[in-house]
């Protein structure tokens, strides 16, 4: 994995994380009103009115949850609470998705560790059932001490990954030099809390202590926009988005050459601009 980041593969993330909010707003969270637990088997559990909502795994099954809507566009905003301690071989996925064999998909996943060790935060892109764009970040927080907030802003012109508000990613619609974009399937917000224990810490190496079981993560505070339109490029942004690539980012697709030996994917050569 490289933590380098040059201009080859930083080209394609200049953003504007500024725009105009139309349409819906969705209001207070309310898991009842807003989700389905999908399986676990009672593990997955919505708390008192309707805010909080948590997952938990142990040695016989995770859990999961999706949302009652689809979504096409827009700005999804969810604050978790990951699983604390030893949480080695545990993965929390947190996405959008639509369905089939060629099914558009924008992820965030985060891969547990050994007790005083960092999460990582993996993200991918899919398009018409292809991912293969994988980006993976060290938090700069414990994100298993508090709730934080995990947006995922959607529009026809990009796709941003933020976390309390600071930028971390951003895949754009480059459909002009033949990159697909996820654009015409509408999606779910789906969540789920899962061993995987034989890739997700250090390769495989390190497995799932169920000496610790149940692992838990929680949720609050889901909120929706619908997203109309994007401003001009804003330059604070850009220096969190570069600030997280320099201090941050552990693996980028972009820079993995044993990966790509022909060449980079297209969407990594695009040149950098301010």
């Amino acid at each position: 994995m490289s933590s380098s980041v040059d201009s080859r593969s930083t080209s394609f993330l200049i953003f504007s994380i500024h725009f105009l909010l139309v349409c819906y707003t969705a209001g207070a969270a309310n898991f009842y009103n807003d989700f389905d637990i999908t399986w676990g088997g009672g593990r997955g559990k919505i708390a008192g009115p309707g805010d909080i909502l948590t997952l938990s795994l142990d040695r016989i099954s995770g859990s999961g949850f999706q949302s009652k809507k689809e979504y096409h566009y827009g700005r999804i905003d969810m604050q978790l609470k990951l699983v604390p301690g030893n949480s080695a071989g545990t993965v929390t996925a947190y996405y959008l998705s639509s369905q089939g064999v060629n099914h558009d998909e924008i992820d965030f996943e985060f891969l547990g560790n050994t007790s005083g060790e960092p999460y990582t935060l993996h993200t991918n892109v899919y398009t018409q059932g292809k991912g293969g764009r994988e980006q993976q970040f060290r938090m700069w927080f414990d994100p298993t001490s508090h709730f934080h907030t995990y947006s995922i802003l959607w529009t026809p012109q990009t796709i941003v990954f933020l976390v309390d508000e600071t930028p971390i990613r951003e895949f754009k619609n480059m459909e002009a030099i033949g990159v697909p974009f996820p654009k015409n399937q509408p999606m779910r917000l789906y969540s789920s809390l899962w061993n995987a224990d034989e890739w997700a810490t250090r390769g495989g190496q390190v497995k799932t202590d169920w000496t610790h079981a149940p692992f838990m993560a929680s949720y609050r505070n889901f909120n929706v926009k619908a997203v109309h339109v994007m401003s001009q490029p804003n330059l604070a942004h850009k220096r969190k988005l570069r600030w997280v690539w320099k201090n941050h980012m552990i693996y980028n697709y972009c820079t993995d050459a044993k990966r790509f030996p022909r060449g980079f994917p297209p969407e990594c050569k695009v040149k950098f601009r301010d």
